[in-house]
């Protein structure tokens, strides 16, 4: 899944749970749940640095365009200070396992290893299947959790 997705899914949590312990679980565990959905992937390994340089400005792009929709929405329905905490708890951890990520592929260390096991396997698919292209029918199901996000934050 895209960073703006785990961000909203993060944010819909935050703000229809009051316990930030909860919220900071809750967004952990549907990261993974969601990242078991089938999807398509823009990253690619940053193993080279050459992946890194291609690959940068969509992963900036990406967590702008969800840190832009949570604030708009934000904004709009004038939330107070306690729901928005919330919400920045619930986008914050939902975003973190694509950290850890990172920073294996980055640094190899062991510590990561683990969780970086355990995430590949919640994507299911090998990295560089066709299911996994950036294509819009691979991506059916992130958007259709993307904009059920923004309906639930504007309504629910």
């Amino acid at each position: 899944m895209i960073l703006a997705t785990h961000a909203l899914v993060g944010a819909v949590i935050g703000k229809n749970i009051e316990n930030p312990w909860i919220i900071i679980i809750l967004s952990l565990v549907f990261h993974y749940i969601v990242d078991f959905i089938k999807h398509g992937e823009y990253v690619e390994t940053f193993d080279s640095k050459v992946a890194f340089r291609n690959t940068w400005w969509k992963v900036v792009l990406d967590f702008s365009v969800g840190l832009a929709v949570i604030l708009f929405i934000i904004n709009f329905k004038n939330f107070d200070a306690t729901i928005t905490r919330n919400i920045f708890i619930g986008m914050f951890f939902s975003m973190l396992p694509d950290s850890f990520t990172l920073i294996y592929w980055k640094t190899r260390w062991k510590s990561f290893e683990k969780l970086y096991k355990f995430h590949s396997w919640c994507h299911r698919l090998p990295r560089f299947s066709p299911e996994r292209d950036w294509k819009l029918h691979n991506e059916i199901y992130e958007i259709t959790i993307f904009f059920a996000s923004i309906a639930i934050l504007l309504f629910l």
